[in-house]
């Protein structure tokens, strides 16, 4: 959008501009040829029909699965279906009250994407499909709902794109519901407990961060220890600068470990997505890089996990082979640490004396600590 255009208009001045920009039209708009992948449709948009009410441990008023802004974005029983509906108000004359969300796709594919909508001047569309796609939208739905719908086909090596609902400057509130982002899934991602190598190595993992020690932090930079960290987005949120001085060591990252921490084969793949991706976001905005790992909570997953992680750019579901938490020195397999394992811990109290522990047995079986992202590709 041109910057002369970046300023609160009233309806008839938006209706002169989007003309010129060959918006004019609130119909379905189309760039690409036919799908390359016979892969069946499914909608692979997170909460779509705004029904997941706000996750355990997240921040306050957030809406699972979509970023919005804080003052403006919430929920409305006045929904086309189900028992709710995204209802935004712009917080000024300059917000435009977007959301959106990032979901991965597959390259040289064609997807639909639709959402029904209510309200004066509303938008949806798509970013980061490997061509300019214009966006579908309205000049207004009168007393009614109306459906919005635009496509597009990914360019050769584009794995995800930004879906988007907004408003337009000073022109009020809007709802929005039954979004659907219809085309083929990227392909499950893989489980693993541990990264098979040859390599002398082995791999720390730890999870949660609810105590962030300054022993610990310590120990990992005396020590040179690359780390992989699965903090929580709470803890993340309280203590950011912390994951970041504890995955300061080459080889280190902060990789996914859901929202809440629910055991996630007790929900179902749209909450499941939900946990992963909302998570994901919370990495990327606090740590700058998209995680491509995710560790399940309890060590437990389904067949819904690898494909919910999958649609959340996750290429590895990660459990484990050894856990050391808490003074354990657990081998699950039996016997010493081996090339690849890849030993579970927490952040607690007790994490500057397992990383000892852990680093002892590591050395025993002959092993050096190292970054699964440098392994796992």
């Amino acid at each position: 959008m041109p910057t002369t255009l970046r300023r609160r208009m009233s309806a008839c001045a938006a209706t002169a501009a989007l003309s010129v920009l060959g918006l004019a039209a609130p119909a379905a708009h189309a760039d690409g040829g036919p799908a390359v992948s016979a892969t069946p449709a499914v909608n692979l948009a997170t909460n779509p029909g705004f029904e997941i009410p706000t996750l355990p441990l997240a921040d306050y008023g957030s809406i699972p699965g979509w970023n919005c802004g804080a003052a403006e974005a919430g929920l409305s029983t006045a929904a086309h279906s189900g028992g709710s509906a995204l209802a935004v108000t712009p917080a000024n004359a300059d917000s435009t009250g977007e959301c959106s969300q990032t979901v991965s796709v597959r390259p040289s594919s064609t997807y639909t994407l639709s959402a029904w909508v209510h309200g004066s001047y509303v938008f949806l569309g798509a970013t980061g499909t490997g061509h300019d796609v214009p966006p579908a939208w309205t000049g207004g739905t009168g007393d009614g709902w109306q459906l919005l719908t635009t496509s597009f086909t990914t360019g050769a090596a584009d794995t995800s794109v930004r879906l988007a609902l907004h408003g337009w400057y000073g022109q009020g509130a809007f709802t929005a519901d039954d979004v659907q982002l219809s085309g083929p899934a990227p392909e499950p991602a893989h489980a693993t407990w541990n990264v098979p190598t040859d390599d002398k190595v082995v791999f720390f993992t730890i999870d949660d961060g609810w105590q962030a020690t300054p022993e610990a932090a310590r120990f990992i930079a005396d020590h040179q220890l690359p780390i992989t960290a699965f903090p929580l987005p709470m803890p993340s949120g309280w203590n950011a600068d912390y994951f970041k001085s504890v995955t300061a060591v080459p080889g280190s990252s902060v990789q996914d470990h859901t929202v809440s921490h629910r055991d996630l084969t007790t929900l179902s793949a749209a909450e499941q997505q939900a946990e992963i991706c909302s998570a994901r976001d919370t990495d990327l905005r606090l740590y700058g890089t998209a995680p491509t790992i995710f560790r399940p909570p309890y060590l437990t997953w389904n067949a819904d996990t690898l494909q919910a992680a999958a649609n959340c750019g996750i290429r590895t579901v990660l459990t484990a082979t050894a856990d050391f938490s808490w003074g354990a020195s657990n081998v699950y397999r039996g016997g010493a640490l081996q090339p690849g394992d890849v030993v579970l811990m927490h952040f607690t109290d007790t994490l500057a004396t397992d990383l000892q522990r852990a680093l002892t047995a590591a050395q025993a079986a002959g092993l050096k600590p190292a970054g699964v992202t440098d392994y796992l590709r």
